[in-house]
């Protein structure tokens, strides 16, 4: 005999819930990166969300056990290369911890600066591109020619644009010559306007802020369980950053303010951006100010290649060139982390040194990584729409997030 249906139940448990399945990436415009959020999809709600990473793994820490030192600066380049002047920087800082390098003044104020501007740029990247993704076009297309000043600078430093390689072990290779600084002055004083302007187009228009406020939000006790840093952590309200907590470079010398947020979500996350954006300027104008004078790197002939002429017409300095190319300098034994404010958050550096011409061991601690894995309890229960736009807003790049 046929049983009879209990009509006094929900319809929900009446009939079993059919759910679509939606591939978000690994190729969309819309992830800004290679990697990919399997959705299970009620309607256009979200039910749950599973991320797939990997698909542009390039093994960077093993390849790191294979190089000399100096030879894995451009590796770095290739982790956040929206802002990589601050990886290289951060590699060369954990370095020069390890063998106790003592860094002129002036070279870390100057450090100061590209990774300042490094951090602009990133920041210009994030923000506009939440403005695209809302459907503010206008806003994306006018600030995102500040970028491209910002890399004319690393230009004339380094003769790179994104990935840079700038700097070395020890400092910068030679002194900035004044067409670059001139370039620094010019973009300190017009640049503030044109990130006015951007914020008249966004930080009050009602569409944007209803697009964007309470959409992707994490609490600040989330935020610390999955070791969150960085903007996005100060957007939920804590207020740690590496840069005061742990200075380097000479960061105790400068006066900045740390911008926090309250709730965590994209508009949160887009305000401490434009306020670091404005930090960031300061920090610069000081630097310049009050610049030292004195030598752009340490005295550490064994780390540091000597001059290019020098190696053209003396053996000894081409003896040393060979040697700190090759990596066969003496490396001291010694277990290091350092780490730096990127434009991600803390970008870490674990190095273990056996006295070998490369490292036995090293860890990069990519923000992006820690962080995405976060990502689908953000946007569950969320639209389509909104997660795409929570996470433009957390700034993931695939090569950080792949290392």
């Amino acid at each position: 005999m046929r049983k009879k249906l209990d009509t006094t139940l929900p319809l929900n448990d009446l009939m079993e819930k059919e759910y679509s399945i939606l591939n978000l990436g690994p190729t969309h415009p819309a992830t800004h990166g290679i990697f990919q959020n399997v959705l299970r999809m009620d309607g256009e709600i979200i039910h749950d969300a599973v991320p797939t990473l990997g698909y542009i793994h390039r093994a960077f820490e093993k390849l790191a056990e294979r190089r000399p030192y100096a030879q894995i600066t451009p590796i770095t380049d290739r982790l956040n290369y929206c802002s990589s002047p601050i990886n290289n920087m951060g590699w060369h800082m954990t370095v020069e911890k390890l063998i106790k390098a003592e860094i002129p003044k002036r070279a870390e104020y100057m450090r100061v600066i590209v990774m300042e501007l490094s951090r602009i740029a990133d920041h210009i990247i994030c923000n506009t591109i939440i403005g695209q993704d809302t459907g503010g076009t206008t806003g994306f297309l006018y600030l995102f020619q500040w970028r491209e000043h910002i890399y004319d600078i690393f230009e004339s430093i380094c003769g790179a644009r994104l990935t840079t390689n700038i700097c070395r072990i020890g400092g910068f290779e030679r002194e900035w010559n004044q067409n670059t600084w001139d370039k620094i002055n010019v973009f300190i004083k017009d640049f503030p306007k044109a990130l006015n302007e951007f914020n008249t187009l966004l930080m009050r228009n009602k569409i944007f802020m209803d697009r964007t406020i309470n959409c992707g939000p994490i609490s600040s006790k989330m935020a610390l369980e999955y070791s969150f840093t960085g903007p996005n952590l100060r957007a939920a309200g804590i207020d740690y950053d590496v840069r005061v907590a742990s200075p380097y470079s000479s960061y105790q010398d400068f006066d900045f303010k740390i911008p926090i947020g309250t709730s965590g979500d994209t508009y949160d996350r887009f305000t401490v951006r434009d306020e670091e954006m404005k930090q960031s300027l300061s920090i610069i104008s000081q630097a310049i100010k009050n610049m030292p004078s004195g030598k752009v790197h340490a005295d550490i002939p064994d780390f540091f290649l000597p001059p290019k002429h020098e190696v053209y017409n003396n053996m000894e300095a081409l003896i040393y060139h060979f040697k700190i190319v090759m990596g066969e300098t003496d490396v001291p034994k010694g277990e290091i982390y350092h780490c730096v404010e990127g434009g991600n958050g803390e970008l870490g550096f674990y190095l273990i040194s056996d006295g070998g011409r490369t490292p036995f061991r090293l860890h990069f601690r990519r923000p992006c990584f820690i962080y995405y894995q976060a990502y689908p309890e953000m946007i569950k229960g969320a639209l389509l729409s909104d997660a795409i736009i929570t996470m433009s807003s957390m700034n993931v790049i695939a090569g950080e997030l792949d290392a």
